[in-house]
């Protein structure tokens, strides 16, 4: 299907405090984390009336925020099963990408963040 018949829904900058990492220091004293989430999607009709026809961004919201909440080693895993839950349980879904940065890295003598992100597409 050509790619302008795509809709995009997007969760952009959300923050979540969490205790992932795999140093004691990050399990210990937890971190804050940024989201950046968009899904592709065919509309189930050419103009949506009906929320039904289209993925609620909320929901998104809500299972993001419930992950968030589960503390992980590596943010590889959090990305991975985000994006193959989302594929899963939303049939209109045909490309998810996610991506979480950490604020603050365990890097003395770097300034700036870290970031790990995935595409999966059916």
């Amino acid at each position: 299907m050509a790619e302008n018949n795509f809709m995009r829904i997007s969760l952009n900058d959300v923050h979540f405090f969490g205790h992932h990492g795999i140093y004691e220091e990050e399990k210990i004293l937890g971190n804050t984390f940024i989201v950046n989430l968009y899904v592709d999607l065919i509309p189930a009709e050419n103009i949506i009336k009906n929320i039904s026809e289209t993925i609620d961004y909320v929901t998104l919201f809500e299972l993001v925020k419930a992950r968030m909440a589960i503390p992980t080693p590596l943010l590889e895993t959090i990305v991975t099963e985000l994006a193959e839950t989302i594929l899963k349980d939303f049939t209109l879904v045909h490309t998810v990408f996610v991506k979480i940065t950490k604020s603050q890295v365990a890097i003395h003598t770097l300034q700036g963040n870290m970031s790990v992100a995935i595409t999966r597409t059916k």
